[in-house]
């Protein structure tokens, strides 16, 4: 066992394209981190599993979300040059990811966006995040700070308070037709729809990042969806589903459908048997593989709900009684 992960092995995560592939990495974090994350090797010893035994990736047992609340999870050895913080509930303790190599989290989210959407150079990138931008340590901020930068644009950039200025700049991409993408915190583009309803042309794509943060009731997604295609007369509302503790995010282009990058992949668990994975078609709690994480935690137990298909897609359900509510949730449909 290399006491260092191979740096060419990481950069190799980033060019997965087949299960197989998949499969066999997953299996070699596991192993490296079973020995050099203290968090996981604690835990994996409390269950009394062998990682040497562990041969196949169903059998890897996945750290629940909370220990990042509670514990530093980080390979032994590494120093945290960033460490994003979740906004938690009043009173809770934030989820906190110690990331020693920010320059992974840029790769994976650049190489995602870029599959899903293509270049930032050629977007017009508007980001309409206040419940973010208001706190400091936010890995979704820390993003699209990032994808507005690489942007060529003079009017991309982050709009907090300025939604009359936000529908007037939306106006001139309908008039001259420039590909641009507008992402929001839930309450804040049903702000933006009640307020400034305007009819969006079909070069502009509205992704929505879940999220009423206390100022407006939880809705399901397909209420919002509708909400927001009916104010801005649009055929579908994209979304996005990351988390403080992934350096990985998925997409959905409609229908509340996500997609994964090759690097991360999504497991579901029994319910009533955690250690169980369920076949796709089936729901309980969402499990999550992000090899991205190769520093932390690659195998994550999810606070929420949801359902795989065959081809890897998966929806998000809600999440399980008496969790944390956080950005990137909705309720039980």
């Amino acid at each position: 066992m290399r006491k260092e992960m191979d740096q060419a092995f990481i950069q190799d995560i980033f060019t997965i394209k087949d299960s197989g592939t998949f499969r066999a990495a997953a299996l070699e974090v596991f192993h490296y981190q079973s020995v050099f994350t203290p968090v996981y090797r604690d835990y994996l010893a409390a269950l009394q599993v062998d990682p040497a035994k562990v041969k196949e990736m169903e059998e890897i047992p996945f750290l629940p979300i909370g220990f990042f609340r509670s514990h530093t999870v980080l390979e032994e050895g590494k120093r945290a040059e960033v460490i994003f913080e979740s906004s938690g509930t009043t009173g809770a303790a934030p989820s906190r990811h110690h990331v020693a190599d920010p320059g992974l989290y840029r790769e994976s989210f650049l190489r995602s966006f870029n599959s899903f959407y293509g270049s930032p150079e050629e977007l017009c990138i508007l980001a309409l995040l206040p419940s973010y931008l208001e706190r400091e340590n936010s890995s979704l901020v820390y993003m699209m700070h990032q994808l507005i930068s690489w942007s060529k644009h003079e009017e991309s950039g982050f709009y907090l308070d300025q939604l009359e200025e936000l529908s007037s700049i939306l106006q001139k991409r309908n008039n001259d037709g420039f590909p641009t993408l507008l992402l929001g915190v839930s309450f804040a583009l049903l702000d933006l729809a009640e307020q400034h309803p305007i009819a969006l042309w079909n070069n502009i794509r509205v992704m929505e990042t879940g999220g009423m943060k206390g100022r407006r009731k939880e809705l399901v997604r397909n209420e919002l969806h509708q909400q927001l295609q009916k104010a801005f007369d649009l055929d579908v509302v994209h979304s996005e589903y990351g988390m403080t503790e992934l350096l990985s995010q998925a997409f959905s282009d409609g229908e509340g459908l996500f997609r994964s990058p090759p690097w991360m992949k999504v497991l579901i668990r029994d319910p009533n048997d955690p250690l169980s994975m369920l076949p796709p078609g089936q729901s309980g709690g969402i499990n999550i593989i992000d090899l991205a994480n190769v520093h932390s935690c690659s195998f994550i137990s999810t606070a929420d709900l949801g359902k795989v298909y065959e081809n890897g897609s998966f929806e998000v359900l809600g999440r399980f009684d008496h969790s944390d509510i956080r950005g990137c949730n909705l309720l039980l449909s």
